[in-house]
């Protein structure tokens, strides 16, 4: 059974970014089309808020997201990006990598779960800045 994902809350000027980057073909050369096409069924659905009202604890494109992972309880920051910025080194991930689709428009104290090769994974937000 699949669970009802919460509505997406994204700033304006994240959803022009995004929208526009997957318009013009930027994410070919990095990213398989079924997560673009994941991206972009989120962003259909997402509510959006100019940047002024937009909640500071909520993980948007260049957020740094605090998150636990609730199965090896190991915690770890990532900052969300678009794939021509993204360097894992860095822990800078892409917001077209499973997990970046998945952090995106959650607000800090939500659990979120997503699906990797290995299975089902769930990460707690524990803080974003």
């Amino acid at each position: 059974m699949k669970m009802k994902k919460e509505q997406l809350v994204i700033k304006k000027e994240d959803f022009d970014i995004l929208t526009t980057y997957i318009r013009n073909g930027g994410h070919r050369q990095s990213i398989d089309r079924s997560r673009v096409t994941e991206l972009e069924t989120e962003l259909k659905k997402a509510k959006l808020v100019p940047r002024e009202n937009f909640p500071d604890t909520v993980v948007g494109l260049n957020s740094t997201a605090v998150v636990k992972d609730m199965e090896t309880q190991r915690i770890l920051a990532v900052t969300i990006v678009t794939p021509d910025k993204a360097d894992i080194s860095q822990n800078k991930i892409s917001v077209l990598a499973p997990i970046g689709t998945a952090l995106l428009g959650f607000q800090k104290g939500k659990q979120i779960s997503w699906q990797v090769p290995a299975g089902e994974k769930k990460l707690l937000i524990l803080d974003v800045f």
